[in-house]
Parts: structure tokens; C-alpha cells; sequence
């Protein structure tokens, strides 16, 4: 087992003890859906009460993992993030708060269990992950996120929902990244 599915293995179990619902979200889902690359973090979006998070922290014992428990506490008061860095491997996750929106609640509704690192686990689908990845594009004009979803197109491109990923386009005004990302699709060859 690699130190990523090693650290991922033992993060989903606290989640799980902790009965904190949570979805596999960002490059490791992209990577999933899409073309693989190199990344140091995972996502994970995660929707905790303030009792399973309190123990889900006093499930983390200081001499193996970093985490700042103001930092997390905030986070779920604001529906931001917070970070747990396995201290062995140097690992880190971002648990990010499922936001109160919308979009949000059916991404997270849409959640699906999948074959990750040789784990099961909960992920994004891949609408979903192109969805955030193209919002993440606008609001940090980052190149590698259109990237990442011109692969989720290349690659899982018959198997998505179109008409579901339009309507959430128009809605959360991301026409503009998804015209990009799509020009970036068809410029490589699809792989098969």
C-alpha cells in the first residue's frame, strides 16, 4: 500500500468513526475520472455536525497527525477548510465543509462509492468534479484546473451527463471556463 492509500485508509476510518459523512473531491478525483498528475494533498469535502467533528479531533493523536483545532472549529462555523497533515509521511488533507448552497447539497447528495488506492470510498462523480474544478478555475484563473477537466472529457466524456453539467454551467456562470475546457478536450486525442 503507498503512503497516499495508506494515510486515505486511515483518514476515511476516523470519518467513518466519527460518522462524519465526507466525498473524495479535487485532483484525486479528477485523476480518478481523468488524466493522472502529480499531487501532494487530497480533498476531501467533508459534512460534519459539532460533535462528530470534536471527535473526529480527539480522534487524531498529536504525535501522528497535525491539526489545529481552532482552525477546525472555525471552519466549520464559516463552511471553510481546514488541514490534517499526517506527520510520518508528510501527507496532507484539506476537509472542506460542505457549503450551505445548493450546488453544494446535490454534488454531495450525488456522492458515489468507488475502487480508490485499492479502497472504497466516497467520491465526487465526475460532473460533480468538473463542476468544482471549473469553479475553481474562475476564481483562481489557474490553467491546471481546465486541465484537469479537459481530461475527465477526454477520458469519461460518453459517460457523462451533459444536460446535468449545462444546466449547472448556466447556473453558476461558468460558461466562459467551460467553452475553454472544452477547447482544450478537443485539442488532444481522445483516449480510449
Amino acid at each position: 500500500m503507498t503512503a497516499a492509500a495508506d494515510f486515505l485508509s486511515r483518514l476515511t476510518d476516523l470519518l467513518e468513526q466519527a460518522e462524519i459523512a465526507y466525498m473524495i473531491a479535487g485532483s484525486f478525483a479528477s485523476t480518478y475520472y481523468g488524466v493522472p498528475r502529480t499531487t501532494h494533498d487530497i480533498d476531501i469535502v467533508v459534512d460534519p455536525t459539532f460533535r462528530s467533528l470534536k471527535a473526529l479531533l480527539e480522534f487524531l493523536p498529536e504525535d501522528e497527525y497535525y491539526v489545529s483545532e481552532d482552525t477546525a472549529l472555525d471552519a466549520l462555523k464559516n463552511r471553510g477548510q481546514f488541514n490534517i497533515i499526517d506527520l510520518e509521511t508528510g501527507w496532507k488533507v484539506d476537509l472542506i465543509i460542505r457549503k450551505s448552497r445548493e450546488f453544494s447539497a446535490a454534488e454531495f447528495g450525488r456522492r458515489t462509492p468507488r475502487r480508490l488506492l485499492g479502497l472504497d470510498v466516497f467520491v465526487a462523480t465526475a460532473e460533480d468534479t468538473v463542476l468544482a474544478k471549473l469553479e475553481w478555475a474562475q476564481r483562481s484563473e489557474s490553467e491546471r484546473q481546465l486541465r484537469d477537466v479537459a481530461g475527465v472529457i477526454r477520458v469519461s466524456g460518453a459517460e457523462l451527463d451533459l444536460e446535468y453539467m449545462q444546466g449547472w454551467v448556466r447556473r453558476l456562470g461558468l460558461s466562459d471556463e467551460w467553452n475553454k475546457a472544452l477547447a482544450l478536450a478537443d485539442a488532444e486525442p481522445q483516449r480510449s
